[in-house]
This record gives C-alpha cells, sequence and structure tokens, in this order.
C-alpha cells in the first residue's frame, strides 16, 4: 500500500537519495539549492551523518570527484549544484561521464517556475545546455512528480548503457509542500521495454553455433576488450571465458583491469600508445572479438586497416547503435554480455568444444619479451617511466590509479598494473585535463582504505589545482604525483613530431609556479620535489608509504616522449616504437601531420 507524509520537495529530494542508498554527495552551494543544502544538513545531523557533502573548489571539481566515485565503484555519482553557473560548471564532466558511459546524477537548483525565461539572477537553460551532452534531463515543473522523477533519474542513469542524468529542480518546488509517495513512478515504459528487450535478448544455440564456427575456423583469435566490459560488470565472466577457450585479451584504454595485466593472456593496452606486441598481435589475428568496445579512433584510426588478417570480427555490446558503425561484423549480438559469455561458455561444455590456440598463445609470448615497453635507462635524467615501474613494484597492482590527460596519462596505462577492474581512472574519450585531482578525492572517499595515486602532469594539475585543499580538508591520503616536464607534454610531442618543433603555447619553462610551496600551503606535510635521480628509489618509497597525504613533484626530461605511437591517420603497419622499443622493422618516417587529421 502507498505511503504518504507531507514533506518539503528538498525533503522528497534527500529522501529518494536515502532511498537509492547514496552515501557520499559532492557538490557546491547557491542561493537556488540552499533549500536542499539545509535538508541535506539536517538529515546528517538526524542519521549520523551519513550522507556527507563535500565540497571541492568548483562544481567542476564536483562532477570529476562523482565521476570518480563512480568509477571506483560502479554506483552512480552524486553532485548537487546551484542554478546557472554552478550548473554550467558541470557540463564538462556530465559530457566527460556521457562520453566514457559512466552514471552520475546532477541535481541543478533552478530560479523559480514562475521566473524562468525571464533572464532572473543566476539563471540558465540547463535543459537546453544539457540535453545535447547528457543522457537525459528532467527540468521539474510539476511537484508531485518530484520523487518520481528522481526515482527514473537513478534508474534510466545505471539501466541500459549508464550515463548522467540531470535533474533540474526550479527553488520554489524545494520549499513547497507535498505529499511523499514511496513509490510513485514516472510513466517511460517506451524506455523500460527497450532496456528489457535487450535484458531478454540471449543467445540462442543456433548464436552460438555459429560464433563457435568462427573460432574453430581461426587460429590466432584475439579478445578487444573495451570499457563496456567493466560497466557490465562482467569482468569475472571475461577472465573464465579468455581462460576456458585460451584467448589472449588486450584491452581499450578504458578497459584497463577487466583482465589482471599481469596474467599470461593479457597484452595489456592496444591503440595509438599500446603496447608494440599488442599492436602487432592485432596485425596478426585472424578473429577480433570485440567485447564492449566501439573501435573508436584512437584504436581504428584506418578501420579498413585494423586487424587486416581478421577472416571474421564479433561484437557485443549493449548498444546496437554501435554494431557495424565503424567496423563491419560477422556476428554480432545485442544484449547483456555476462549473460552471452556465461551462454557461450555453457554451450560450449554442453558441446565438449575445446580449443588449441598454443602456437599462438606462445607467439605473443615471444612478441610480448621481444617488443616489450623500454625506456632511455642511461639518461643522466630522470625518466618518467622509471618513476611509474617503481611506484608499480611498490603498489603491486593493487592501488587506484586516476590520471590527468596527456603524456603522463599514457606512460600510467602502459607501466601500472591492476589486478582488478575500476582501480584505472581515466577521462577516455573526452580526454579532459584536470580530471585526475578530484576523480582521485572521489575514489578516495568510495575506498577509504585503499591506496589512492593521482598521476598529474604540470598542465593537467594546473586545471583544478584549488582541489589541493580538499586533499587536506577532508583528511585524506591520496598521493599526488606530479611529472613536470615544463609543459603541455603530448602537444608538445606532437608539435615535435609533425609541426618543424614549433612549440606553440605549449612551453612552461618561464611559468613561476612553486607547485610544492602551493602543497604546503594547502596543509601537505608531505611535500617534496625529486631532482636527482640516485634519489628515486628512496624518495618514491617514502611517498608511498606516507600515511597522510603526500605530494611528490618530479622533474622529468623535458623532451621524453610516449612510444609506442601510431600517428594520426596511420595504420598498425606504420607504429613508431622509439628508440628503446624493438620493432618488425625501421620505423616509418614521420611526415606532416595533415590538418584535418584529429588531435
Amino acid at each position: 500500500m502507498t505511503k504518504k507524509q507531507t514533506m518539503t520537495g528538498s525533503e522528497i529530494i534527500v529522501e529518494v537519495l536515502a532511498e537509492k542508498g547514496v552515501e557520499t554527495i559532492f557538490g557546491y552551494s547557491g542561493g537556488a539549492i540552499l533549500p536542499t543544502y539545509d535538508a541535506v544538513f539536517q538529515y546528517n545531523e538526524k542519521h549520523n551523518n551519513a550522507m556527507p557533502l563535500i565540497v571541492p573548489a568548483n562544481e567542476q571539481g564536483a562532477g570529476f570527484m562523482a565521476s570518480g566515485y563512480s568509477r571506483a565503484t560502479g554506483k552512480p555519482g552524486i553532485v548537487m549544484v546551484t542554478s546557472g553557473p554552478g550548473a554550467t560548471n558541470t557540463v564538462t564532466p556530465v559530457r566527460d561521464a556521457m562520453a566514457d558511459s559512466i552514471p552520475m546524477i546532477v541535481i541543478c537548483g533552478q530560479v523559480n517556475r514562475s521566473s524562468i525565461g525571464s533572464d532572473a539572477f543566476q539563471e540558465a537553460p540547463i535543459t537546453s545546455v544539457m540535453g545535447s551532452v547528457a543522457k537525459h534531463v528532467f527540468l521539474v515543473t510539476d511537484e508531485d512528480k518530484l520523487a518520481a522523477t528522481m526515482r527514473a533519474a537513478f534508474e534510466i542513469s545505471t539501466s541500459g548503457r549508464p550515463g548522467p542524468v540531470v535533474v533540474d529542480i526550479p527553488k520554489d518546488i524545494q520549499t513547497a509542500s507535498i505529499d511523499f509517495d514511496t513509490s510513485s513512478t514516472l510513466n517511460i515504459n517506451a524506455y523500460r521495454e527497450r532496456v528489457q528487450s535487450i535484458v531478454n535478448n540471449r543467445l540462442s544455440d543456433e548464436d552460438c553455433e555459429r560464433f563457435f564456427d568462427c573460432l574453430k575456423a581461426s587460429s590466432r583469435p584475439l579478445i578487444y576488450s573495451g570499457g563496456g566490459t567493466i560497466a557490465a560488470d562482467a569482468t569475472e565472466e571475461l577472465r573464465n571465458f579468455s581462460t576456458r577457450l585460451q584467448v589472449p585479451v588486450t584491452t581499450t584504454l578504458m578497459g584497463i583491469g577487466a583482465i589482471d595485466t599481469q596474467s599470461q593472456l593479457s597484452l595489456q593496452m592496444l591503440g595509438m600508445h599500446g603496447t608494440a606486441f599488442a599492436n602487432y598481435a592485432v596485425e596478426d589475428c585472424d578473429f577480433i572479438i570485440a567485447l564492449g568496445s566501439r573501435f573508436d579512433d584512437r584504436v581504428a584510426a584506418v578501420p579498413k586497416q585494423f586487424a587486416p588478417k581478421a577472416k571474421a570480427v564479433a561484437h557485443f555490446d549493449i548498444d546496437a547503435s554501435e554494431i557495424d558503425k565503424v567496423k563491419q561484423t560477422d556476428w554480432s549480438h545485442v544484449g547483456l554480455l555476462k549473460d552471452a559469455l556465461n551462454d557461450l561458455l555453457d554451450y560450449a561444455d554442453k558441446k565438449d568444444i575445446s580449443c588449441d590456440f598454443g602456437e599462438w598463445n606462445n607467439e605473443l609470448q615471444e612478441l610480448k619479451s621481444k617488443h616489450r615497453l623500454d625506456f632511455d635507462r642511461g639518461s643522466d635524467l630522470i625518466q618518467p617511466q622509471m618513476v611509474l615501474d617503481e611506484i608499480n613494484q611498490l603498489t603491486k597492482g593493487e592501488a587506484i590509479v586516476s590520471t590527468g590527460v596527456g603524456q603522463h596519462q599514457m606512460w600510467s596505462a602502459q607501466y601500472f598494473d591492476f589486478k582488478e577492474p575500476r582501480q584505472w581512472l581515466t577521462s577516455g574519450s573526452m580526454g579532459t585535463m584536470g580530471f585526475g585531482l578530484p576523480a582521485a578525492i572521489g575514489a578516495q572517499f568510495a575506498h577509504p582504505d585503499k591506496i589512492v595515486i593521482d598521476v598529474d602532469g604540470d598542465g593537467s594539475i594546473r586545471m583544478n589545482l584549488g582541489d589541493m585543499e580538499t586533499v587536506t580538508t577532508y583528511d585524506l591520503p591520496i598521493k599526488i604525483l606530479l611529472l613536470n616536464n615544463a609543459g603541455d607534454g603530448m602537444v608538445k610531442q606532437w608539435q615535435k613530431l609533425y609541426y618543424g618543433g614549433r612549440l606553440s603555447a605549449s612551453d612552461k619553462t618561464l611559468h613561476k609556479k612553486d607547485f610544492v610551496a602551493s602543497a604546503k600551503s594547502d596543509g601537505f606535510e608531505y611535500a617534496e620535489r625529486l631532482i636527482e635521480k640516485n634519489q628515486l628509489k628512496t624518495t618514491v618509497k617514502e611517498f608511498i608509504e606516507c600515511k597522510k597525504a603526500a605530494f611528490l613533484e618530479v622533474v622529468i626530461d623535458p623532451d621524453a616522449m610516449v612510444f609506442p605511437m601510431v600517428g594520426p591517420g596511420m595504420s598498425y603497419a606504420q607504429m613508431i616504437t622509439g628508440d628503446h622499443i624493438e620493432s618488425r622493422g625501421e620505423d616509418p618516417e614521420v611526415e606532416p601531420i595533415d590538418p584535418k587529421a584529429m588531435f
């Protein structure tokens, strides 16, 4: 039986958040959201701070904290901000979450209903602004539908392909007296039917037979796993499938951790800055099995030349629009990945299917050995890879690592090990500088007992430097590693390779920021700068073993580059491995970039 009691709109918002198991809110206050902030305060007074509200330096930081929390847990991150600039400051995190399929609920205050459209103080047309970047946007105009709308936001955000949902709530609805319906829902039946049809779409025996026909015809199959595998909570099924059939796995940037990077069947990351051996495996394979991945331009810049020897391509996804969007498939399935992989394994057991890919796996072990990652170990300057490798040896694949965007992001993807999913947090599709620090904060709130490391660059960390203070305000033991090469390293790399070495707007050697002094001013008791290579091991050990927040700036070789590299618009056959990673042949000549090529 439906129970009703009269509450304010703000109290209803908080009640629904509690009903959905929300444990942490990230946000910044302001006039149009004040009633709900007050309701959160009163709720926490009554419930022993059960839903703490974490205040960042700005609303973008709140969005990335919620994203980090979500990426580290799989639960929707919660953002609560005021109207106008408070809401528009979350546009980038919302788009970032949408691009990487991250569930998030953004609750925005809005001016009173009677003032909407009048250019009132701190008014912004959030439904229009967010409509093209979020999974869905609600503007609540009927107070009696507030609770149902909040519940629908959670349902839409977390079902199907996950994504951010924005709920725009006028201030007068927050203050209105409303009969709270504890079970009300919105009529979103058309959406539910589409999601349910995907859930119900299981593999038939005929589907399984056709898949295994492709596998049996193959001698060099390769699983190409993306972030969708992690979003689907299907990493255990992936590992079972790979192990049972002995099919090797390479992952996208977003798919890192889907398989233990130290597994013999793992080829680590493929793509523009993937390992040479993963990219060579793609060149050699004869059957591509794509799981929750979308053949994006950082993986398949030239789709027709991606896996050129593949006789068949199989594609599993929850989003039908991804099938055949970039790469034509020979077999595909739109449904829940967990169920699909289990169905295939059940069929394999029922039909007693076994495959022998021993020769292929032996070839791949040779590739991994011969074309392993490496760098200039003899340089007198500190190489960034050396720093990350040292940290990796100490953390043993168990740390949660977030990053900004740029060279440090790619080095981290290459040199860190991850035993489990949701340990690797990075802005993939959007490539948003400034993501790393707030994402680490969100992850540390999600996992207070785990080591959380933000690997950042001097360009990226400047974007949300204000949240250094947030770390110490909440006494979080986050480790912030700043790899300082005095510039926007990835931009400089492209300028050196493709733009005649003209460092237009990317060289920061004249900038005056003293990052260590900044960290100390924000309350970091451990804040050090590492310049001497011979002090690296000792300093890194102190940094990682510090029990409280720690900040380490490492002055690295300003000319260090990320290799391997598949240039824009190039195939894997044109991969540059650099001076320290063995290539199959001569590295191709670097040609001037096509101005139309994407960065």
